[in-house]
């Protein structure tokens, strides 16, 4: 009798506003055995974004209760906001044979690497501070006291790049994807 293939687990982190989000995008219309873990969250949709395709949109209420039920693998607070992966989501989809793609920020990266040491992971970086911080400015969603607390936190997060066993500087969205995709293929061969 064949064994069952256990998907694997890659994280994929870098500050707001580096293009993880635009990254994977690309990624996952080629690779189908990938699956995107979706995140709940307590802030608010940005412009194009959709509950169930980019988060679950849900109320500090019903996070909180999550948290008490012990539905997430990780949460953390992060700008003011709860952000936090499904349990059941994520192994469900591992079990099935799915490799599953969790886009997190670094707090509950470290959390997920604690719990599962064999897990991918990859730190997505900008090219240089002024060019991440002209991205965040340039998707004029959030107010100036957002954009700072954000911008503190990225310096704090680019130390952490060092803890990851694969780091891509995403000047290009072409270049970072090409080299996504071959951490991938060899990750999975």
């Amino acid at each position: 009798m064949e064994k069952k293939k256990i998907g694997k687990l890659f994280i994929i982190t870098g500050p707001s506003g580096v293009g993880k989000g635009t990254v994977l995008g690309k990624f996952f219309k080629t690779n189908k055995n990938a699956v995107y873990s979706i995140s709940q969250t307590t802030r608010n949709p940005r412009p194009g974004e959709v509950h169930g395709v980019n988060y679950f949109f849900v109320t500090r209420e019903e996070f909180e209760n999550s948290i008490k039920n012990d539905e997430f693998l990780e949460w953390a607070k992060y700008s003011d906001n709860y952000y936090g992966t499904n349990k059941n989501q994520v192994l469900s989809a591992l079990n099935s044979g799915s490799d599953v793609i969790l886009e997190i920020e670094t707090k509950g990266a470290k959390k997920i690497m604690d719990k599962f040491p064999d897990c991918i992971t990859i730190f997505l970086k900008p090219p240089n501070f002024n060019e991440l911080e002209k991205r965040l400015r340039g998707r004029n969603t959030e107010d100036e006291e957002t954009i700072q607390k954000r911008l503190h936190e990225v310096k704090k997060e680019l130390e952490l790049s060092k803890n990851y066993k694969y780091t891509i500087e995403n000047d290009e969205v072409e270049n970072a994807l090409e080299k996504l995709q071959k951490i991938y293929n060899k990750e999975t061969a």
